[in-house]
């Protein structure tokens, strides 16, 4: 389509490059053509899990994704879930709603690619696939119902980075609602490789409904969190028994998940969370270990009151304590890596690859 001058209501002067001759031509002589309208490329990634609904979406700068829209909310996806095999209704309201407000930040930001996955309470759930095909009728957003090992790949790309430097043994594990995954990797510089991982059907929704803390009394919870910890423990056995040839070596480990940085944010005692203080944090395996028994031993009302907990989180922290503990058991290292990013950050990095663009990932916004 060619240009055309705007109109004045006087006839054009002679030789003027409004008139006639002048039409279709610009400044240089050349054909006038518009200018494309473009916008930069955009990427999203969406991360359902049998607690928290979450979403990212960045773009490319300077070399760089940069995060510019962020979404996470407790849905609850799995509740109810271990005793019935089946997504409540009103977990499936919860979570419609919550990709709906994804959806319209999809919408709003022009985004170029993006993917959407849902991890174990969807694998697990009888009607997971009915869920899936409700988001997509209600939301446009389709849902990819992911293998265990797919959520351990994503998992491991989007928080490697922050493995603590040194050549030891390094683990990554990932505390979800509704499952556990450890990966022994081989890290450097931007690449990782893993050459050994397991996943258990064991989460902190899972474990919690499995072995539910008594109120009433003291003995009771110590005794439900020794229960705790005996089901993770005999469920990490196999790859216990394979991490054995590494005693005695330096480990490293880092964890990503709302266990890990809910603990870090107890340890530095934050009024709030703070990705930015926590993102990157290391933290002794011995602190960690004592936060984890503190909570265990208090009362659902005392974690409630603890500014980083609240009361979502106060009923299915301790579940997460228990599955750290029996971590640090099979894994002994002496410090724990915490990572505030995971599958969201490996979905952006392998969309941004598709893109061809550099696939790191920071953030431009605060919590």
């Amino acid at each position: 389509m060619r240009q055309m001058a705007a109109p004045s209501g006087r006839p054009p002067r002679p030789g003027s490059r409004t008139g006639p001759a002048a039409k279709g031509r610009n400044k240089a002589g050349g054909d006038a053509r518009p200018m494309p309208i473009t916008r930069p490329r955009s990427y999203a990634a969406i991360d359902l899990g049998t607690n928290n609904c979450r979403l990212l979406i960045a773009r490319p700068q300077n070399g760089e994704l940069v995060v510019i829209d962020a979404f996470s909310r407790i849905v609850r996806l799995g509740e109810g879930l271990h005793g019935s095999g089946k997504i409540s209704d009103a977990a499936m309201d919860r979570t419609v709603a919550a990709l709906s407000i994804c959806a319209d930040k999809l919408r709003r930001r022009h985004v170029t690619l993006s993917r959407a996955v849902a991890t174990e309470a969807c694998r697990r759930a009888t009607n997971g696939e009915e869920l899936a095909e409700r988001v997509r009728r209600e939301t446009g957003i389709v849902l990819d119902i992911i293998s265990a090992a797919e959520e351990a790949r994503l998992a491991v790309l989007g928080c490697h980075n922050l493995m603590e430097p040194g050549e030891g043994p390094a683990l990554i594990f990932d505390i979800g609602g509704g499952s556990t995954e450890l990966m022994h990797v081989d890290v450097s510089d931007h690449d990782v490789k893993i050459h050994d991982w397991i996943s258990v059907p064991w989460g902190v929704v899972s474990l919690t409904e499995h072995a539910p803390l008594p109120e009433d009394s003291l003995a009771g919870r110590q005794a439900a969190y020794a229960h705790m910890r005996e089901v993770t423990r005999s469920a990490f056995s196999a790859f216990a028994d394979r991490a054995e040839r590494f005693a005695g070596q330096p480990l490293r480990l880092l964890g990503t998940s709302g266990t890990v940085t809910t603990l870090a944010s107890v340890f530095l005692d934050l009024p709030r969370y703070d990705r930015r203080a926590v993102d990157g944090l290391v933290v002794p395996s011995d602190a960690m270990r004592d936060i984890s028994r503190r909570l265990a031993d208090a009362s659902i009302a005392d974690r409630a009151e603890i500014a980083c907990i609240g009361r979502e989180r106060a009923d299915l922290v301790v579940a997460g304590c228990a599955i750290l503990e029996s971590i640090i058991d099979l894994w002994p290292a002496a410090r724990v890596g915490v990572a505030d990013r995971g599958i969201r950050e490996g979905i952006l990095r392998c969309l941004a690859m598709q893109g061809r663009d550099i696939p790191v990932t920071r953030r431009e916004y605060r919590k």
